[in-house]
């Protein structure tokens, strides 16, 4: 909180159970305005009410907040200073590699290199390494578990030593969870209270799922990692003030439909309503029947449904869930005490309390039905009544969305095949992988044990599931284990296949592991349309397996009911399941256990003693983290065998002094491109093609394309993501006339990897730009869409337009995002990208200031200089926001 704060006036004293805190009366600023607002907008008001330092935050941005209702369709950005980050490995092993290089800065430049910690609670879960490798076996754990730690041995002693180095951030070892189920279960705060001072719990994670929290009444959402760094270091981000949709939420469920079936009908619904950028916050009588699980597998899904949050503001249920989850009472109580006080704690029963919305759509949740969604996109919901139709339609139809495009007459192809020395047959449709996978579903205990007690009742009946079928059990916490062990059900599961298997993303995110080699080989041989089903948030086309063409997202139990079936292409009212040991057919109906059944098992087994016990020792991990070797030093030992890890670059010609602003000189432009280029067209991802700029690094130290790993588990290392940056084979490059990772080295007239051009530019001390269209950057946002550019030496972007992170992480990178006049395009100016360009940048530069581009041939042209705001004028001063923080901490 600034010293400046002009709202001062307006912190009260709050008396909690004898204990006295201070808030802010957000009332105070225009009780009939702030009581209209949606209660995800209170949250916005609050932060930037709280953080107002006429700086970062300036007394309009709250008045543009609290004038919401009249502002949401303007356009208009503000800045928002979330209270914590919470990152998974792969997204935030770059983070802590940049903190470690910012130490070192400081150290370099004479100062404190300790004053080098994040400002804001920051919490990292290990749950994106492990897979599936070993699958039906007890011991499928331990040994998934010794795999993770052989392949990702160096992150993780890295990521160890940031645990005991860095102040205020937890680093929770692997093993031990999934990062939403466990913030759920766990890290969420709910309200803070620091040093008597409470406020709204809220956050950015490096994880588009990181709105899972939404149904727990914290206001989250997911970024980039240079976002996510901004606010590490108590920086705010800038966000356009967004529209509310209010999804009202009427009607009671049927006894046989699950909270994965609301989600995945909410999904469809919301996709066809279209809430691109908008906020999602749900409200009606209907929202008080949903448990807090039920709420979060909604908001878990708020990526899929196009939203950036599914908000559900706090009520009743929230505090009987921290208390189910074993939360302090002393907290539980100034969190409703302050949440009541200041008007956002919400009665769903209660149409009075219902703010004004942008719009309302509504779910009766009575016309829910069982379903699932497929085959290759989330929002694509089938009902399982429906299934068998809708699949055999997918193969008729032309390849898309909803088709594979199979002539009838191989349709009904089977293929035998022999495993462990029995026959099987497959054939379109046959499930191959069967995975209760992913915190969207295994935080919610009615579901799970949903499944638990199916998978009792089928064993009971006689019941099998075919063991070519890869099936696995992967918990997003210890508790799920706890709980289903102590009600009985576990056996269950595993005499069908559903052993435990590691507790992480891992099918969800395409951690399958291998399929076995006769199942394989028999896909590939007829061109199966062969199935994975599974308790996911995705099901894309080539995430979930390269084998598995169609993939369903369904629930815990209904992933068991497609193991016992081995076929999506089903009918379960007219098909069995299978035949028990008189040789009675056995439907899904006769084993489908009904909710009061599956609640009277919740309300017996999932207490809060569990939570308490497993979260006890939640920063202890497993054996081999507890064994793992790390370094004790303040700074990191870098080790320069390392291909994982490796200091960046970004600090070296750093100096203790503001630099001069420098303008680019003759300058050749590495890139043409024209419009919608975005993000995954420049950041690597994936897997490292063996022809690749990053393939020939890695192999000129030693790896073999075995060991490469892909660019995720190594984007803790700059040489690596360099040469990855603009190596999507899908990129049209003008230079090239067809999608290529290529360019032309303009001096020479050579074709060759964007890399290998970029490094010859700089070794021949070359300033480099790029050209593009529309609309640059657009989709998710990735640091390395702006960190690897800046290791190719890109000094500039000139575009018509920008994604609005994306150009923010530009600025924060200290590359100069310039943007063409209305009207003008580099076609209109005749600029065919291989001039040279000279860019004059004036020592008064000020925000979206006309500067001048000369070209050799004596032509020039005027463009806008993209920096909206007097902060990120300041971070390009400095060269970037991490060069703006070291210089603060000298």
């Amino acid at each position: 909180m600034a010293d400046g704060n002009p709202f001062k006036a307006h912190m009260e004293a709050l008396t909690v159970q004898e204990r006295q805190f201070q808030y802010y009366n957000l009332s105070a600023t225009d009780a009939s305005k702030y009581e209209k607002l949606p209660y995800s907008i209170r949250v916005l008001l609050e932060s930037a009410i709280r953080n107002c330092d006429n700086f970062q935050i300036q007394s309009k941005d709250v008045d543009n907040i609290l004038n919401w209702e009249t502002n949401q369709h303007n356009s208009v950005e503000i800045p928002f200073k979330p209270a914590r980050v919470i990152l998974q490995d792969f997204t935030g092993v770059p983070a802590v590699v940049d903190f470690a290089a910012m130490r070192d800065a400081v150290k370099r430049l004479g100062g404190d290199p300790q004053k080098i910690n994040p400002i804001c609670p920051v919490d990292l879960v290990i749950d994106h390494s492990v897979q599936a490798d070993v699958v039906r076996s007890a011991t499928a754990l331990q040994k998934n578990q010794d795999l993770e730690f052989d392949r990702n041995k160096e992150r993780f002693q890295f990521l160890k030593w940031g645990a005991k180095a860095f102040k205020n951030m937890l680093i929770v070892p692997p093993g031990s969870g999934i990062v939403h189920q466990v913030n759920l279960e766990h890290l969420g705060r709910v309200v803070f209270d620091e040093d008597g001072l409470l406020y709204p719990d809220s956050l950015v994670g490096t994880d588009s799922h990181t709105t899972m929290i939404n149904g727990l009444g914290i206001l989250g959402w997911g970024v980039g990692g240079i976002e996510a760094e901004a606010v590490m270091l108590g920086q705010a981000i800038s966000m356009v003030l967004p529209p509310v949709v209010g999804y009202k939420i009427t009607g009671s469920l049927e006894p046989l439909v699950t909270s994965t079936d609301v989600v995945l009908t909410i999904t469809k619904h919301l996709r066809q309503v279209g809430v691109v950028g908008k906020f999602v916050e749900f409200f009606g009588s209907g929202v008080a029947q949903l448990s807090i699980a039920d709420r979060a597998t909604i908001s878990n899904m708020c990526p899929e449904y196009g939203a950036t949050v599914g908000f559900f503001p706090v009520d009743e249920r929230s505090l009987e869930y921290l208390r189910g989850t074993g939360r302090d009472e002393a907290k539980i109580e100034y969190i409703e005490a302050y949440l009541r006080q200041n008007k956002m704690f919400r009665d769903y029963n209660n149409p009075e309390n219902d703010p004004v919305f942008t719009e309302v759509v509504e779910l009766d949740l009575s016309t829910v039905v069982p379903c699932c969604s497929g085959p290759k996109r989330p929002h694509d919901k089938v009902p399982v009544s429906e299934m068998k139709q809708d699949f055999v339609k997918c193969l008729n139809n032309k390849v898309g969305f909803k088709g594979f495009a199979i002539p009838a007459d191989k349709q009904t192809t089977t293929v035998p095949i022999v495993f462990d020395g029995q026959e099987y047959t497959l054939t379109h449709g046959s499930v191959v992988i069967a995975a209760i996978t992913s915190c969207t579903n295994t935080s919610n205990p009615s579901v799970m044990l949903g499944a638990g007690l199916l998978a009792k009742k089928a064993v009971e009946a006689g019941l099998s599931v075919s063991p070519y079928i890869k099936t696995s059990l992967s918990p997003g916490s210890g508790v799920v284990t706890y709980y289903l062990q102590e009600s009985g059900v576990t056996p269950y599961l595993e005499k069908l296949g559903f052993d435990i298997v590691g507790y992480g993303c891992m099918t969800c995110i395409g951690n399958s592991g291998p399929l076995p080699d006769p199942v394989a080989e028999a896909i590939e041989k007829a061109n199966l349309v062969a199935c994975g089903v599974l308790s996911g948030n995705r099901n894309f086309e080539g995430r979930i397996h390269p084998l598995t063409r169609a993939n369903y997202l369904a629930s815990p139990p209904l992933v068991v009911a497609y193991a016992l079936a081995g076929t999506a292409c089903i009918d379960f009212e007219t098909e069995p399941l299978g035949h028990n040991a008189e040789g009675n057919p056995v439907y899904l109906r006769d084993i489908w256990p009904s909710r009061d059944e599956i609640q009277a098992v919740e309300r017996q087994f999932v207490i809060p003693s569990m939570f308490k016990d497993v979260y006890a020792k939640i920063e202890k991990g497993n054996a081999r983290w507890t064994s793992l070797d790390a370094p004790e030093s303040m700074l990191y030992p870098w080790d320069e065998k390392s291909t994982y890890i490796k200091s960046p670059p970004f600090f070296e010609q750093m100096t203790k002094e503001l630099p001069s602003i420098e303008g680019v000189k003759d300058a050749h432009v590495l890139l043409n491109v024209g419009d919608s280029i975005t993000t995954d067209h420049i950041s690597p991802a994936g897997s490292i093609a063996r022809n690749s700029p990053a393939a020939r690094y890695l192999g000129s130290r030693g790896l073999t394309p075995r060991e490469f790993n892909s660019y995720g588990s190594r984007r803790g290392n700059d040489a690596v993501m360099a040469r990855g940056t603009f190596a999507n084979i899908r990129l049209l490059n003008k230079f090239i006339g067809k999608a290529s990772p290529k360019t032309v080295h303009i001096p020479s007239g050579d074709q060759m990897d964007i890399f290998d051009a970029a490094d010859r530019y700089q070794n021949e001390k070359r300033q480099v730009i790029i050209l593009a269209g529309k609309e640059y950057g657009s989709g998710s946002s990735r640091d390395w869409a702006a960190k690897g550019p800046w290791m190719q030496g890109v000094r500039a972007v000139i575009a018509e337009s920008y994604e609005r992170i994306h150009r923010s992480n530009l600025v924060g990178m200290g590359i100069m995002p310039l943007q063409y006049q209305a009207g003008e395009t580099a076609d209109s100016l005749g600029l065919t990208g291989k001039e040279m360009y000279s860019i004059h940048i004036p020592d008064d530069l000020h925000t979206r200031h006309l500067v001048e581009v000369k070209l050799e041939d004596g032509r020039s042209f005027q463009v806008i200089a993209r920096f909206d705001t007097d902060v990120e004028l300041t971070y390009f001063r400095h060269g970037g926001i991490l060069n703006y923080m070291i210089r603060q901490m000298l």
